[in-house]
């Protein structure tokens, strides 16, 4: 028996959701270095090995390796390169 497809749907103010898909928008991983982290700099998630450590404001931050825009340039030459 097939479910019908569940779609988000936010209530007038904005606050609540009426439905949701359940499960995560991350994907699942046994091991931890399949785990995402967020960017400290660009906020988008990335795989650990895309990451480093770096002194932010006093704090070791994790942020993108070597820099955010060559990394999202690296991505995108491959993406294209693949598809």
């Amino acid at each position: 028996m097939a479910k019908g497809e569940v779609k988000t749907a936010v209530v007038a103010d904005g606050l609540r959701y009426k439905t949701k898909t359940p499960g995560s928008p991350f994907r699942a991983s046994a091991s931890f270095s399949g785990a995402t982290m967020s960017c400290f700099m660009c906020g988008k998630h990335r795989v650990r090995s895309q990451l480093r450590t770096r002194q932010v404001l006093g704090k070791s931050q994790t942020v993108c390796a070597p820099s955010c825009k060559a990394l999202d340039e690296a991505l995108e030459q491959s993406e294209a390169s693949s598809g």
